[in-house]
């Protein structure tokens, strides 16, 4: 029997460019890609490839310093374009330049006999498919060593516009169940699955299925970690979506990964919202030739969504987790009355000094943060976007303040920076949550 879990606090932003159609509805094989290692945090790369080699899809491109059996691989066949390095030699990306003539995205497995931990281990890392998990506490990449209480599984997108995940795995219940059976030789505990309400995905042998709203946040791990069960100090836990675990489990049942990723085109400044098929780190102006809207405004092109996506522009690249682009106004060519202080009803607002508010209508809104940064309010408004048991506030304070003692005690290892996105939204300080919080988790890392 599956559990349901009610969650109250959240929100669901209303804007406009959602899917109309969750069918594929083109193959984008791009002319470049890049694989970002900033993507996966705690992931330390050293490159295996130089400039001018030749790689197939699922050659290792970088590997961890610190546990060189874990690799990031590469997408599709090509030619390693450039390792483009930044401020201290860190590598910023790696860029292949994509045999168009035989992409070959579907790569062969070396070994998928599975009959240990060991093996299950050995596969996750030589696939690239270990640094698309992540664990609690830090939100990084998991460490080699690691042996988690329980693994987490998501099966829901309730960002802003996001893509089904049920859609993306649909027919693949024995490559879901076949991932699970690996998983739990992983851990001692349980395997949980969390699904919208009203699912249909079908219950999986060794694993517990648990329901939430699709009210945003519900699907970030971290919302349902805190509320099925919580990690504490000393404890970890891992997470990872419901397509990576049909992946693993087609590389067992196949001896083969189809690194090909279904991608959501959304926002309102792209003519038709739709999904396409390519592959992780494809160009973006490439996924959105066509597509975009060609309304005489500056466009704010983001890789992920509105609230936790990376703003790339046209030249920019389709980044980790790879499911979706969003494409909004920027505003920094909008003048309007009053500015930021208009109570036009056109104006996205939860606040109930807006008409918005009480329209029920979708918005159009733009990137711009509406005021100016300014000493933290303590007013209380994080909570209402937090179904969470912590105190986020003191918890913020605490991590400027660098108190490793209070972080602790307020529940930092339970947190991730997109824990944080809708409360940044609402801040009417303006503050960076996401990103202190990832400053504060990096600091707990480094000082442990």
């Amino acid at each position: 029997m599956r559990k349901t879990i009610n969650l109250k606090k959240g929100l669901n932003l209303r804007i406009e460019g959602a899917l109309a159609d969750t069918n594929v509805s083109a193959t984008v094989i791009p002319a470049n890609i890049a694989i970002v290692p900033d993507d996966f945090p705690g992931f330390m790369p050293k490159p295996d490839v130089k400039e001018g080699d030749s790689v197939k899809a699922g050659s290792a491109l970088m590997h961890d310093k610190n546990a060189p059996d874990i690799h990031l691989v590469s997408p599709i066949s090509g030619t390693v374009e450039s390792v483009v390095r930044g401020a201290r030699r860190k590598i910023e990306r790696i860029v292949i330049k994509t045999d168009t003539a035989s992409p070959s995205t579907v790569a062969t497995m070396t070994s998928t006999a599975i009959t240990s931990a060991d093996d299950v281990r050995r596969m996750l890392k030589s696939s690239g498919l270990w640094a698309m998990m992540r664990r609690r506490p830090y939100d990084i990449v998991p460490m080699e060593s690691d042996r988690p209480r329980d693994i987490f599984v998501t099966a829901l997108d309730t960002a802003p516009l996001a893509l089904n995940l049920e859609e993306m795995v649909k027919g693949m219940d024995a490559q879901i169940a076949k991932g699970v059976e690996a998983m739990t030789k992983l851990t001692d505990g349980t395997i949980y699955i969390c699904v919208a309400q009203g699912s249909n995905l079908a219950d999986v042998k060794g694993a517990e299925m648990i329901e939430l709203p699709m009210l945003h946040p519900a699907g970030n791990a971290g919302v349902q970690i805190a509320n099925i069960k919580p990690v504490n100090k000393g404890e970890v836990v891992w997470t990872l979506d419901i397509v990576t675990l049909a992946k693993l489990g087609e590389a067992i049942l196949n001896g083969k990964i189809d690194y090909s990723v279904e991608t959501a085109l959304t926002g309102s400044e792209v003519i038709t919202p739709k999904v396409v098929k390519t592959v992780p780190g494809a160009q973006l102006g490439e996924l959105l030739a066509g597509d975009e809207k060609t309304d005489g405004r500056n466009h704010r092109v983001i890789s992920g969504n509105v609230l936790t996506g990376t703003p790339e522009g046209e030249a920019g690249y389709l980044r980790y987790p790879y499911r979706q682009v969003t494409v909004i106004p920027e505003g920094d060519d909008t003048h309007e009355f009053m500015g930021w202080a208009s109570l036009s009803p056109s104006k996205m607002s939860e606040s109930r000094s807006f008409l918005g508010r009480f329209l029920g209508r979708k918005f159009n809104p733009d990137a711009r943060i509406n005021g100016g940064r300014r000493a933290m309010i303590m007013s209380g408004i994080y909570d209402d976007y937090m179904p969470m048991d912590i105190l986020p506030e003191p918890l913020i304070k605490a991590i400027i303040a660098k108190d490793i003692d209070k972080m602790e005690a307020l529940g930092i290892y339970e947190v991730a920076p997109e824990d944080f996105a809708l409360a940044e939204y609402a801040d009417p300080s303006k503050l960076e949550l996401q990103r202190i919080v990832r400053q504060g988790l990096d600091y707990m890392r480094n000082e442990a």
